[in-house]
């Protein structure tokens, strides 16, 4: 009998029907894909939409100086700074979460679990109101700073869950090692835990800071200035809204993508320095 374990097939491969039924269900869906895309460019071509002087303006510098380039700028401020405070907080309240302290844990998890139900829309709107209110921030500062908080605190609780489920996804192993070291829940925490979770914990919080970048187009609805607010006014301002959005589309599609790339290269090179190189000693066998 084989000592290895049965292994569950999750994927039966498909026959030669099946692989002809595969073919011909790809065919058609690359069929319509390319039926779609060709009726929507149909669409706007006819509406004049695709026409040269439509993109024309952003050959201009006068375009990109007073409307996108103000725009991409603000979108970048707002999420680095939301993206540097929601990964401190988020690591904060997720090493909270996993407190002996009973108070702090439920606490932690009070906060993670309320912000997270929040809508961010609403979120930043009553940060703004808040912040107007009591004069909190410069007029000229006021719709950054709500943007900035309702990322922060929206990220800020995912991140938490992220590195919470980062933590106890190690092996039991580490802490009772780490115990028996005589480390303390915070020391084992800092030098133990949160080091090796590390490379489980980037993918997932590269996702979430993806999303807050995404999300600073809500801050329109508070008078932000950021890229889709500012393709909608370019839009206005030249008449060629189709063109305006996609080509903020395409910018951060652009920038999302050279984001993901980022952290794809630093998880790598997180997981090469981690792999500890052995090299086999030469064992001299004694002669009998």
């Amino acid at each position: 009998m084989s000592n290895q374990p049965a292994l569950k097939t999750l994927y039966d491969a498909p026959g030669p029907r099946g692989k002809t039924l595969n073919i011909i269900i790809s065919a058609l869906c690359l069929a319509g894909l390319v039926g779609g895309m060709f009726w929507v460019i149909s669409a706007l071509n006819a509406k004049g939409q695709l026409a040269p002087e439509k993109w024309q303006p952003f050959l201009t510098a006068d375009m990109w100086r007073t409307y996108l380039l103000p725009g991409i700028a603000g979108t970048l401020q707002a999420a680095g700074l939301a993206v540097v405070l929601a990964t401190a907080l988020g690591i904060v309240l997720g090493v909270g979460r996993m407190s002996q302290i009973k108070i702090l844990r439920y606490g932690c998890g009070a906060v993670v679990e309320f912000f997270r139900a929040m809508p961010l829309l609403i979120l930043m709107i009553f940060c703004f109101q808040l912040f107007a209110n009591y004069n909190l921030f410069p007029s000229t500062q006021m719709a950054m700073a709500a943007v900035v908080t309702g990322l922060t605190l929206c990220n800020g609780a995912v991140i938490a869950e992220i590195v919470r489920a980062g933590v106890h996804s190690l092996p039991r192993g580490q802490s009772e090692a780490s115990m028996a070291l005589g480390l303390g829940s915070g020391q084992m925490m800092r030098m133990i835990l949160l080091p090796q979770a590390i490379t489980a914990m980037l993918p997932p919080i590269v996702s979430q800071l993806v999303v807050a970048l995404k999300d600073t187009a809500l801050g329109y609805q508070i008078t932000y200035v950021e890229a889709v607010r500012q393709g909608v006014q370019a839009g206005s301002a030249y008449s060629n809204y189709i063109p305006a959005l996609l080509v903020v589309a395409a910018v951060m599609i652009a920038i999302n993508f050279a984001l993901s790339q980022l952290a794809v290269t630093a998880e790598n090179r997180l997981r090469k320095g981690r792999k500890a190189v052995v090299k086999p000693e030469e064992v001299a066998i004694p002669q009998i």
